[in-house]
């Protein structure tokens, strides 16, 4: 029977913790990792109500988007929904997990189930991170080079986008002179030995560094491995928040709010276009409050840009250059919840996953 412990580590496999941003606080919230998953209930806000949703239907742990916790708490006295959630999760041995900025930050996260729902051609990520990326420069015998590069993709070296194993390699002659403590590989002790090596290059995302480097070492057949680590500055292009990608056909404005209320069940559309018989072929987007991408939206040479909670006066840097389309906080990340119930339950087969029943959103419309 599978524990908490798998399921967020298979959670940040998916998305790990390191690509969210510096305000946020996504992970295990609340619950202990060892214990054995009951249930899993998938929701986009954490509540009171979810909690006793998880009850109901014998869930013992909430993945949700948003974290229930995003500052410190100080008392737990229940005097706000925040405490009053934790203190019923935790009296109940509910865990609660959340997977926020750092689910953004994937391609096969939130802004990219929206592109896919409004079926956007060639997506790319709207605004790629620098910072999560290494290389890793290691010299090897020449006749080992294959099998130590083996062991470096299989800890997660070597992914380029769509291409796996990828290195660079390059064949040269190595010294070295063993020393009395030695206990070399080839050669003897006090004598310089010449090798024909290969200067073996691999790429990797920053995180999984503590696992290549452990692969390198367990496959590498010197007693010491001459190595380099570089963080580089390259931005992953295929780590970052937003998307933007091209409708499989132009049409105009007019058309696309109505696919576009129509896929996200909208009652309304706040925008900036006066002509909605304009063009419209590429289109950047942004779950949740993403006035922020604006200017990558408008620098990617996008159409509309679609996300939620834009300030009136945030209206005005369309400056006729883009449509904004607000859509709400809540209607653009709501395909979250499909998006992390698909995932676990293809993942895990020794419990259920569950989406949430109760709708959270905190905002109404009246008519």
């Amino acid at each position: 029977m599978h524990t908490i412990a798998d399921v967020v580590q298979a959670l940040e496999e998916l998305a790990p913790p390191t690509y969210a941003e510096s305000y946020d606080n996504p992970g295990l919230i609340v619950g202990d990792k060892q214990a054995k998953v009951t249930g899993v209930l998938v929701s986009l806000d954490c509540l009171e109500s979810t909690v006793d949703e998880a009850l109901e239907k014998g869930c013992n742990l909430v993945v949700s988007h948003h974290p229930i916790v995003f500052k410190g708490l100080k008392k737990l006295t229940g005097s706000n929904y925040v405490e009053r959630t934790v203190l019923k999760a935790i009296r109940s041995g509910v865990a609660l997990y959340a997977s926020h900025t750092n689910l953004d930050s994937v391609v096969e996260g939130v802004s990219g189930r929206i592109a896919s729902v409004l079926g956007l051609q060639d997506q790319k990520v709207l605004s790629p991170k620098s910072g999560l990326l290494s290389k890793l420069t290691v010299f090897v015998p020449k006749d080992e080079a294959a099998s130590l590069r083996t062991a470096l993709f299989a800890a997660g070296a070597g992914r380029i986008g769509a291409y796996a194993d990828c290195s660079f390699n390059l064949d040269g002659t190595g010294t070295f002179t063993p020393q009395d403590e030695a206990n070399p590989h080839i050669g003897e002790r006090g004598r310089t030995e010449y090798a024909e090596e290969s200067r073996v290059e691999v790429m990797l995302p920053r995180h999984k560094e503590g696992a290549v480097l452990h692969a390198m070492r367990e496959a590498h057949p010197y007693e010491e491995v001459a190595y380099y680590l570089h963080h580089i500055a390259n931005a992953n292009q295929y780590v970052g928040l937003g998307m933007y990608g091209e409708l499989p056909e132009s049409m105009s404005l007019g058309d696309f709010f109505a696919l576009v209320r129509k896929s996200f069940h909208l009652q309304v559309i706040r925008h900036t276009a006066t002509d909605l018989s304009r063009s419209v072929q590429r289109v950047g987007l942004c779950g949740g409050a993403g006035s922020f991408l604006l200017p990558a939206a408008r620098a990617a040479a996008c159409d509309v840009f679609i996300s939620g909670d834009f300030k009136y006066h945030e209206f005005f840097d369309a400056e006729g250059r883009i449509v904004i389309a607000d859509i709400g906080h809540y209607e653009s990340e709501q395909f979250t919840i499909d998006l992390l119930a698909e995932f676990l339950t293809k993942k895990f087969s020794t419990f259920a996953t569950h989406l949430t029943e109760v709708n959270t959103n905190p905002v109404h419309y009246y008519y």
